[in-house]
């Protein structure tokens, strides 16, 4: 249901590997404020989406989604999956702004294993007052040399996304009947809706059902992404093989007892967990030690989104294990919202996070 009526306003849209999730924020002054959100459950992969027939199914899910959520806009903004794009901060010479797009087209071939040919290149330059930091290589790979760099270098975040899924998404709103404003990827909607351009280095862990990407930030830009193929759903079929439970009676076990919890037969689920835990632990120290050989300032804290993110006792467990700050991120610290709904919000908090982000782009300004 629609809480308050604009005319004025932006849907966030995030097309998940396991649900939909939908948001819509209207400007009040410069802040977004909560007209609705709705979300489904529904497997999707729009990356490996391949007929047309494939497509109009998704595409029929979110328009029958954004008619039940009782939106009041058509205006999407949408988010590219991080490892379906490949990024990286490039150094090119002072030129003028005319040569730059040639110039980028050459560092692309530098670091996209594709050819030039198939892919959406986007650029950004980089200001100066990002300059307090050295710049970072980052991309799906994240071990390009760094690239020589000096006060009379421009600094490009270049980032490429193939052509194909590029007109898949574009095909998928079209088909719900939706006007595709903005085409981002998730690292910049989790930045602006958890650190909303805080000054400072940050990681960011969004844990998803499928996957998790991890996401340093610089001074609100996205330096390093990467992603591995662990989620909530990899932790809940390691409980409940351990266990010899369906998947409904693994899910509420993992919620109830989380990391380092209640023993249960003989603490086979905390050890379950743990060692699936254990890789997104050991995919932190290495995205660490990268970013931390080019020399960087030392990050601030790690913040938690995602589905799982609630797991019991994991924030607690990762700032011990890593000996770092680690917070579960509020999505929803910018925005206005009734205060009756803030129970039900912080639940959901973690797995609007892109969706929030997304929703915020065209109202908040950078």
């Amino acid at each position: 249901m629609a809480l308050l009526g604009s005319k004025a306003s932006y849907l966030g849209v995030d097309i998940g590997t396991s649900s939909v999730k939908v948001v819509e924020f209207r400007n009040e002054g410069g802040r977004p404020k909560l007209v609705t959100y709705a979300f489904i459950e529904r497997p999707t992969n729009v990356v490996k989406l391949d007929s047309a027939q494939e497509q109009g199914l998704v595409a029929t899910a979110l328009r029958d989604l954004i008619k039940r959520s009782r939106a009041t806009s058509d205006r999407v903004v949408a988010a590219l999956p991080s490892f379906a794009v490949f990024s990286s901060i490039v150094s090119l010479p002072v030129m003028p702004r005319k040569d730059l797009y040639a110039a980028v087209r050459w560092e692309a071939k530098k670091f996209v294993p594709m050819p030039i040919e198939e892919m959406v290149l986007d650029w950004r330059l980089l200001k100066d007052k990002d300059r307090e930091t050295p710049p970072a290589p980052s991309s799906q790979l994240a071990e390009h040399p760094a690239a020589e760099r000096g006060p009379k270098n421009l600094r490009v975040l270049l980032t490429a996304a193939p052509k194909t899924l590029v007109k898949r998404y574009i095909d998928i709103f079209k088909g719900a009947n939706l006007r595709l404003v903005s085409l981002e990827t998730e690292s910049f909607a989790l930045e602006r809706s958890l650190l909303g351009g805080e000054p400072g280095s940050f990681m960011i862990v969004d844990i998803g059902a499928v996957a998790t990407t991890i996401t340093i930030t610089v001074n609100s830009i996205p330096l390093l992404n990467r992603s591995i193929d662990v989620g909530g759903d990899t932790i809940t079929k390691a409980i409940a093989n351990s266990l010899n439970v369906d998947q409904q009676r693994a899910e509420q076990f993992k919620r109830d007892v989380g990391i380092g919890g209640e023993q249960i037969q003989g603490g086979q689920i905390p050890r379950a967990i743990e060692f699936v835990v254990s890789s997104i632990v050991n995919e932190i120290r290495y995205v660490f030690n990268l970013y931390h050989n080019q020399g960087e300032k030392p990050i601030e804290k790690i913040i938690l989104s995602g589905g799982s993110a609630f797991l019991t006792n994991l924030p607690e467990y990762l700032a011990t294990t890593l000996n770092m700050k680690v917070f579960i991120g509020d999505p929803w610290a910018r925005v206005i919202y009734p205060v009756d709904l803030k129970p039900a919000l912080d639940e959901i908090g973690p797995r609007f996070t892109v969706a929030i982000g997304l929703a915020m782009r065209e109202i908040i300004t950078p």
